[in-house]
């Protein structure tokens, strides 16, 4: 029963911390930057185009280069996805989403090596990666440093 209370009082902290996240500055941006982008119809027309497009180059891929429409829909794909990145209000999101995304991996990892060094974290971000005596970086990953998965 103890161990249930205690279970619950952290939720309970997790969701508080979520809600200081969401209501902080980085939080806020990427909330009025998600709303921004739902409702500017060219960044969605422009979003919806890259999507279809993404999907029939997944079809088309299966088959690589021998598909007869490989070199064109891979072309449009690319156009298509560059046209939508540089849509400002694409833009702008996508800033304020790796903003928010650096600060979880931030508050994941020290969180994760307050409680200990093994704990695997995110590590989207290099800045907040800690060794814990790995040189590489990739502790829990099987990566160049010997640790196993």
């Amino acid at each position: 029963m103890l161990a249930t209370m205690e279970i619950v009082d952290i939720l309970q902290q997790a969701d508080g911390l979520a809600e200081t996240i969401l209501h902080s500055d980085i939080g806020e941006n990427y909330l009025l930057s998600l709303y921004k982008v739902k409702s500017d119809k060219e960044a969605q027309r422009k979003i919806s185009k890259f999507t279809s497009l993404k999907d029939l180059f997944e079809d088309v891929q299966r088959f690589g280069k021998y598909h007869p429409d490989y070199k064109r829909i891979n072309m449009e794909t690319r156009e298509a996805k560059r046209d939508m990145d540089m849509h400002p209000t694409v833009a702008e999101f996508k800033m304020a989403e790796t903003e928010l995304q650096s600060t979880l991996d931030e508050i994941s990892g020290l969180i994760g090596h307050a409680v200990s060094e093994q704990v695997k974290t995110p590590a989207g971000n290099p800045f907040f990666v800690s060794s814990g005596g790995c040189s590489s970086g990739s502790c829990g990953t099987g990566g160049s440093c010997g640790c196993s998965a």
